[in-house]
């Protein structure tokens, strides 16, 4: 069995040679090639943070974070593949599904014989789950569901998804494990995407689908309050690595062009200005990084702050990537409009962070409450 330490550097490795060189050119053709998906599974990359048992890595939280990082440095649509299949459908199984459950999803998604999406958002609901549109009905034979998603990552190439709907008669929102090969089950790739054009974005039309009762995950009505709660605390942390892996490809970039760039006689490296750019990406930066090693050994320790903690790291990690990616692009000047240059794609891909998983502005008065809760004076109340 690997240690931790040899998983991360296998993971640099492949990231290196499979990722990096190919992230420009998966971007412009719009898809991941499954050969590539397979390698990625060979080496145990798609249960990076799932038991042995299940065929996992046995990654704990922090290090978990360390190998997003890793991944999302080199290419962004396969760590946005890893944050769905993994972090929302992977963990919402490990935490919620039946013994039975475990034993004949896990290993299969851990091989990569199946690709799992989280199937929330509808056309007219974001992440408030319990607006979903898409609505179930009890039969003898178990769900009948009808419905739309719309945004789902992987959802074009994906075999299992996790789909949140609401009883057609009382509101109560649950969880069901439905698969493509169901009748009813069709998807309709999206095009025309600012970035995550590799990320096989889709629509899902659910018509008429029958989910028999053994795929509900969770209990019935526990849909909202558990499922839903914890496959996005989960999608979070692993968004907010992934603006410290943006920012830090960015930095690399900027750096790097910086060190070799000459104007007006001189390398721009040398100008004041391009310092103070390059300096405070990497304050911010570290700041960033600091925020998710802690947040990883909340979530190693069970500790109840664990949640709003990760949030909290959401939403700086975010607003970061997309500050450090814009400088980025400042240092490059006229060559940072190119897609020739990486800085092109890492900017609109950093914009994406600040939206998925839950915006910014829906995160922010959360975690004013728990500021209200807890940083005020005694005895001030009104």
């Amino acid at each position: 069995m690997r240690t931790a330490q040899e998983i991360l550097q296998a993971a640099q490795a492949f990231a290196e040679e499979e990722l990096r060189p190919q992230a420009g050119a998966f971007e412009a053709e719009e898809e991941i090639p499954r050969e590539v998906i397979r390698r990625l599974a060979q080496q145990g990359f798609l249960a990076a943070s799932f038991p042995v048992q299940y065929g996992g890595l046995a990654l704990d939280p922090v290090e978990y974070g360390l190998f997003t990082e890793e991944i999302g440095k080199a290419c962004n649509s396969m760590r946005e593949l890893i944050t769905v299949h993994t972090s929302l459908v992977g963990e919402s199984l490990l935490r919620w599904g039946t013994p039975a459950q475990k034993e004949h999803w896990l290993p299969k998604m851990a091989r990569g014989e199946l690709l799992a999406a989280f199937a929330l958002t509808e056309p007219d609901v974001g992440s408030d789950a319990r607006g979903v549109r898409t609505t179930y009905v009890k039969t003898e034979e178990g769900f009948l569901l009808q419905g739309r998603k719309k945004w789902i990552s992987f959802a074009d190439i994906a075999d299992l998804f996790l789909v949140i709907a609401s009883d057609a008669q009382t509101g109560e929102v649950t969880a069901f494990l439905v698969e493509r090969s169901q009748t009813g089950v069709s998807t309709t790739k999206m095009s025309g995407l600012l970035a995550s054009k590799a990320s096989h974005l889709a629509e899902i039309d659910l018509h008429d689908v029958v989910v028999p009762h053994e795929n509900v995950l969770g209990r019935i009505g526990g849909g909202f309050s558990y499922i839903v709660n914890s496959a996005l605390d989960h999608g979070r942390y692993s968004i907010a690595w992934a603006g410290v892996a943006i920012a830090q490809e960015s930095l690399n970039a900027m750096a790097t062009y910086a060190r070799t760039r000459r104007q007006g006689g001189k390398l721009i490296c040398e100008y004041d200005a391009v310092q103070a750019l390059l300096a405070d990406a990497h304050v911010q930066l570290q700041a960033a990084r600091a925020l998710c090693l802690s947040v990883g050994r909340l979530r190693k320790d069970k500790h109840h702050e664990a949640m709003i903690q990760t949030s909290i790291a959401k939403v700086f990690t975010s607003k970061m990537a997309m500050k450090v990616a814009t400088d980025a692009v400042q240092v490059f000047g006229g060559n940072g409009f190119s897609n020739q240059y990486p800085v092109e794609r890492l900017f609109r891909e950093a914009k994406v962070l600040e939206i998925i998983e839950g915006t910014s502005q829906v995160l922010q008065p959360v975690i004013a409450q728990q500021v209200l809760r807890t940083c005020h004076h005694r005895g001030a109340e009104a």
